[in-house]
């Protein structure tokens, strides 16, 4: 196991592999875990990072820091920490908006972008619906995220999978709650068009927490962006459909290898 202190919290990641850095970056209270299968696929040709951010996994669960921006600052510390030349950020559902940070934030120091089933400004705006969220997972934690967790994967996903996330979700510190606020008010729309990495969206077909409507508008404003979308998967299309992601993923990665860096 390898820990690096970063803004005084100690963050747990996995290292494996040699070659273009990777940094792979899970979603809302899961942890580095979700990338398994791209990590046991990617390594054998690039170094594969999986970071368990703040609260999540075996990352330590200070008492603040939970927004968007905070983790952010982590991400960009943890680059820096590791001397990691230009990294690709891939990031899963909230972690798409932490990618889209750290290129505004640092475009000299990030190689490219992955939003994967990235709400980005999808939760803006719904601060009824983030309530009700809260309220129910104060109420009750456990029968609150096990009624929520099946729809972020396809009809017919495993149950044990989806009991494995559930579980890391129980396992995250309450703390990351902080996160359901932010995002209902995050909508960095208007400066999307100052993104000047490469970036390329991968979203699954069969989302329902985030319309495939979400990717296509932000791809559309930043420039050069693309999008593939992954046939047969839910929102955890990298666990829903690890094959298919992972040779969507592939070609992405050779997409922003040899892509220009967008025009100040």
């Amino acid at each position: 196991m390898a820990y690096a202190t970063v803004n005084g919290t100690t963050l747990h990641y996995q290292d494996l592999g040699s070659g273009r850095p990777l940094v792979f970056l899970h979603g809302w209270g899961t942890s580095g875990r979700v990338w398994d299968a791209q990590a046991a696929d990617l390594m054998a040709d690039h170094r594969v990072i999986t970071l368990d951010w703040r609260g999540c996994g075996r990352s330590d669960r200070p008492a603040t820091g939970y927004s968007i921006d905070g983790i952010t600052r982590d991400i960009l510390g943890f680059v820096d920490a590791l001397e990691l030349d230009r990294p690709v950020l891939i990031g899963s559902s909230i972690a798409g908006a932490f990618t889209v940070e750290a290129a505004l934030a640092a475009p000299d120091r990030i190689g490219a972008i992955i939003p994967v089933d990235a709400g980005i400004h999808h939760f803006s705006g719904m601060r009824e619906a983030m309530d009700k969220l809260l309220a129910d997972l104060r109420a009750d934690r456990a029968g609150t995220l096990a009624d929520f967790v099946p729809h972020w994967y396809r009809p017919g996903a495993s149950a044990a999978m989806i009991d494995w996330t559930v579980r890391q979700l129980l396992d995250a510190t309450f703390l990351i709650d902080q996160l359901v606020v932010d995002q209902a008010d995050y909508d960095p729309r208007p400066r999307l068009g100052r993104v000047r990495v490469p970036t390329h969206f991968l979203h699954g077909e069969l989302d329902t927490e985030v319309p495939l409507s979400v990717p296509r508008e932000c791809a559309g404003l930043i420039p050069g962006a693309r999008l593939t979308v992954i046939e047969g998967a839910g929102h955890m299309s990298q666990q829903d459909r690890a094959e298919r992601f992972n040779q969507a993923l592939r070609a992405a990665l050779r997409l922003t290898a040899s892509a220009p860096a967008p025009a100040a």
